[in-house]
């Protein structure tokens, strides 16, 4: 028969095990095997943990807000992927462990942002003055630039539709407060036309433009590549108007941050920037680096399911100019020699357009109260490829081939002139600064025909030759006091030949007195 245990007996043996269960569980965890087991038993967590290297607390990866889009190829290179892992280039070379998180969901970033979700997110900094507000709590910065849109960005229109005074009176499909917004004012303005010309249709995002403008219920849409492409399969006689490809200095992508988490964390925030210009500056001139940086976009993008082969993200990328090291600092006006489009200047006028359109209320930051220079400023690179972007080199053409070239856009300014005379004097300076200076450095890609223009008093071939003095005379000027290319220029003389309206009042005569400026398709 059975013994029964004592009370005394049941004690040792409780205390056995439980002593057997402590050391066991201390060797497991000084031999490592339970932290693969953690590891192990954690799959179907965040995926970050899962490359994390041992003893990494997940407070220590950098998070980094994105959106499905080509522009931050460069990081996302770098990193060897969107996950934190050991294998990334960040980690081997500066000890970082940064995860990208694609949030395409606008207010979802924004809140994420505010929790401290992400560390950094993206943002561009034409639409940037128009939320700087809502984010004051936070104190958000702009610390480094990442590209500018090449063609991301466009405006699809339909058949009978061919330059962009055609649009007035049209009904536009456009995401509000977004760099489709801002495309579409400044494509506008070239064309001597605002906002309340054309009719906007106002959609939740670019997607949604693209579809309702596939529904052929509105005259043109705002969108993102490819539904560029997509919108004129879609819709028979449709074109693409124009694209970033030619408004090259418009739609800048950037990052923002905490300042608090700047200022506490300032050598890891440098050191990512520096492996994100060094992955950038790679893309850019190896095609095998360009290649993988496609392979990596397009298997992640697919693996969050948005299906995407890799011509389609090498696309992708085409389709931006990934910044350097010198863009950025030309960007944040380091450079005193730069004469091109800088962040102040985007940042500074979209805060005056929108604030003109009601949709901004109160008093905007100042540049310099969101502008974080200082890790560029504290930046070394050496090598050509970091050098800045040298913008396009245009070709001289023929009087001939440049009137054969077709316009897009048109904007009409009255230069005065003394009677006979072509030089400028300082008040047309002032007028070409104020009226297109802005413009022709936006569409840097696009080439300019200046046209003069004059009344019928006088003979016509004196007119004609007056006329093109003129033109020549404001050509010269941008190319003196601006640094624009001179072969840009496509100078034209129409003497009375293009009136606008009757030589027969003074107020006709001035008004066909006039200089016009015209983006021509290159």
């Amino acid at each position: 028969m059975a013994r029964r245990l004592t009370t005394f007996s049941k004690f040792l043996i409780v205390l056995l095990v439980v002593a057997a269960a402590f050391f066991g569980i201390r060797y497991l965890q000084s031999s490592g095997i339970a932290d693969d087991i953690v590891q192990n038993d954690s799959s179907n967590t965040k995926s970050e943990k899962k490359d994390l290297p041992r003893g990494v607390d997940e407070d220590d990866v950098i998070n980094i807000g994105v959106v499905t889009w080509g522009g931050y190829a460069g990081g996302q290179y770098f990193n060897e992927g969107f996950e934190a892992s050991q294998e990334s280039r960040f980690y081997k070379d500066y000890g970082l462990l940064v995860d990208f998180k694609v949030l395409d969901d606008f207010e979802a970033s924004r809140n994420a942002f505010r929790a401290g979700e992400v560390d950094l997110l993206w943002q561009t900094i034409d639409a940037f003055p128009t939320e700087v507000n809502g984010l004051n709590a936070v104190d958000p910065v702009v610390v480094w630039q990442a590209d500018w849109s090449r063609g991301g960005d466009a405006i699809v229109v339909r058949r009978g539709i061919t330059k962009v005074a055609d649009l007035k009176g049209k009904k536009i499909a456009v995401a509000e407060l977004t760099p489709s917004h801002s495309f579409l004012i400044w494509l506008l303005d070239a064309s001597g036309l605002t906002v309340n010309d054309v009719e906007i249709v106002p959609q939740a995002n670019a997607i949604d433009a693209a579809e309702v403008f596939k529904s052929q219920r509105v005259d043109a849409a705002v969108v993102w590549s490819p539904d560029d492409i997509l919108c004129t399969k879609a819709v028979p006689g449709s074109r693409i108007l124009e694209s970033t490809r030619s408004a090259a200095y418009i739609i800048a992508d950037v990052f923002m941050a905490k300042r608090e988490w700047v200022e506490n964390n300032r050598e890891t925030v440098r050191n990512l920037y520096e492996g994100w210009m060094k992955g950038a500056a790679e893309i850019n001139s190896s095609p095998d680096a360009r290649r993988k940086a496609a392979e990596i976009l397009s298997r992640e993008f697919t693996e969050r399911g948005t299906a995407l082969n890799v011509e389609e993200a090498d696309e992708m990328i085409g389709n931006v100019r990934l910044v350097t090291h010198g863009d950025n600092k030309n960007f944040f006006g380091l450079n005193t020699n730069y004469k091109g489009v800088k962040g102040e200047d985007l940042y500074t006028r979209m805060a005056n357009e929108y604030r003109d359109l009601g949709f901004i209320e109160g008093r905007v930051p100042a540049w310099r109260q969101i502008a974080y220079p200082a890790l560029v400023m504290n930046s070394t690179f050496t090598g050509e490829e970091h050098f800045p972007e040298q913008g396009k080199s245009f070709t001289k053409v023929d009087d001939d081939e440049g009137k054969a070239k077709e316009a897009f856009a048109t904007k009409r300014v009255s230069i005065s002139f003394r009677t006979g005379e072509y030089k400028l004097d300082e008040n047309a300076k002032y007028i070409i600064d104020k009226e297109f200076v802005d413009i022709a450095k936006a569409f840097g890609n696009a080439r300019i025909r200046i046209e003069g223009n004059t009344d019928n008093v006088g003979s016509r071939s004196s007119n004609v030759s007056l006329s093109k003095r003129r033109a020549q005379s404001v050509s010269d000027y941008l190319v003196s006091e601006h640094g624009m290319d001179a072969n840009r220029f496509i100078v034209i003389g129409n003497g009375p030949d293009k009136p606008i309206d009757s030589n027969s009042t003074e107020d006709g005569r001035a008004k066909n007195r006039r200089t016009d400026f015209e983006l021509v398709r290159d």
